[in-house]
């Protein structure tokens, strides 16, 4: 018999970062108080589907991102490593053309080939180690639904090569919206279809909404 599971990757939630750095996988960085309403929003989103793991990257935010799911469902929340943000040389920098790691002479040689990027972990290797992450939560929910929270990067990464696209992009075209859905359904060990929600959509920050209008 055919069996149909659907893994969901959520993107957590806004961070507290009045300083404006790229945390990366800098510990201590956690959800603010948005970020907290939207987890809730999430959960109650998926409070009637059938979730049956729940796992996160072992980064703060993803963890208290997945802590709401997790109790809606009376399940506890997975540690797996391979949902982590990707590496980043410019990680715990502010990062901008007029005011941040940019202007600094000594950081150019890290922006010599966008393709890998060279600046950091290579697309391929996130998203080979995402899809391992997301076939262990398949065979966890056999027959049912899981859900990872893992970061934009990653999420966007493995959405676009598990669809046959180039990896290497635009950021700011990246369709992976904070406390956003991108769900993967199997029918038993393969991936058939792709979709994509924002449950939180209403709580976006308003220059994103903006962004994601036109505006």
């Amino acid at each position: 018999m055919t069996e149909h599971t659907v893994v969901h990757l959520l993107r957590h939630g806004e961070v507290h970062n009045p300083e404006g750095v790229l945390y990366g996988r800098l510990p201590g960085y956690r959800l603010s108080e948005l970020g907290r309403a939207m987890a809730q929003r999430v959960a109650d989103h998926l409070a009637d589907v059938d979730i049956a793991h729940v796992g996160a990257s072992p980064l703060e935010r993803a963890q208290e991102t997945a802590q709401p799911i997790a109790e809606a469902h009376s399940l506890e929340v997975g540690v797996d490593g391979r949902l982590i943000e990707a590496d980043n040389v410019f990680e715990g920098l502010t990062f901008g053309v007029g005011d941040g790691a940019l202007t600094r002479p000594q950081h150019w040689k890290h922006l010599r080939n966008p393709f890998r990027p060279s600046w950091g972990e290579p697309y391929k290797a996130q998203a080979i180690r995402v899809l391992g992450a997301m076939a262990a939560a398949r065979d966890a929910a056999r027959g049912h639904e899981a859900l990872l929270v893992s970061h934009q990067l990653p999420i966007w990464t493995t959405r676009t090569h598990v669809e046959g696209r180039r990896l290497w992009h635009d950021p700011r075209n990246r369709e992976c919206s904070l406390a956003s859905l991108t769900s993967f359904t199997y029918r038993d060990d393969d991936i058939v279809a792709v979709t994509y929600t924002e449950p939180a959509r209403d709580l976006l920050p308003a220059s994103v909404k903006q962004q994601k209008s036109g505006a």
